[in-house]
């Protein structure tokens, strides 16, 4: 079969041209799409998952021979995570070649974190039973680019390192108390407080829950530690 246009640009930005170009359609056809002629990409998205968390456990392993698991752990989730999946999904313009049903198309799925971050999985996949192994490996480096040797070498999320913080204390664990939510239902924006009973607190705003207590929590660690 051939490619789209679309699809054959989006090969030009992630570096790798596919010999069975069904695997790339595969990939980028979300579940919303599917039809007795038309799989769609979950069963992609399980197999990408871990071939995306072997890459990432072996680059962290070659870095730094002389770490931990218990240092070695959290970096490996700050790499894999939806998060970080999504934000790399973006940075190719992978929703823009999406193939979505009616209903995730107007509520905006190209732009939906989780959405991204099962696609970009896919597409892992789709080079790995493409090219192998190596192949897969190469994209997934290239495209995580620095963030694998910058990845904060203590990459507890921010929720979790205010808890600690907490507890050292002898405090409370922090509240999150949703402040605000503003925007339409496909696209909301949220803004969280972050709490600790000694009256310390911090606000951020984002297009998730998560995201905007994970952005409160790390605004009100930076307070703390600069008072």
């Amino acid at each position: 079969m051939k490619l789209s246009g679309d699809l054959k640009a989006f090969e030009g930005r992630i570096g790798y041209r596919f010999a069975a170009p069904e695997l790339l359609n595969r990939a980028v056809t979300h579940a919303s799409m599917s039809s007795p002629n038309r799989d769609d990409n979950q069963r992609l998205e399980f197999l990408g998952d871990r071939v995306l968390g072997l890459v990432m456990a072996e680059a962290l392993l070659a870095l730094d021979p002389q770490a931990t698991e218990g240092q070695l752990a959290p970096r490996f989730n700050a790499l894999v995570r939806k998060e970080t999946c999504a934000d790399v999904a973006r940075q190719i313009e992978l929703g823009a070649v999406l193939k979505l049903g009616r209903s995730e198309m107007i509520s905006g799925g190209r732009r939906k974190q989780a959405l991204l971050g099962d696609a970009i999985e896919a597409v892992i996949a789709a080079v790995y039973l493409d090219g192998g192994f190596d192949a897969a490996k190469a994209l997934v480096l290239r495209l995580w680019g620095d963030r694998t040797s910058t990845v904060e070498e203590d990459a507890r999320d921010a929720k979790t390192a205010l808890q600690e913080w907490a507890q050292a204390r002898k405090l409370a664990p922090p509240k999150y108390v949703t402040t605000n939510r503003s925007g339409p239902d496909h696209a909301p924006v949220f803004t969280i407080t972050a709490q600790l009973e000694n009256g310390s607190a911090a606000h951020a705003t984002a297009p998730s829950k998560r995201a905007a207590e994970q952005a409160a929590a790390a605004t009100l660690l930076a307070q703390l530690e600069s008072s």
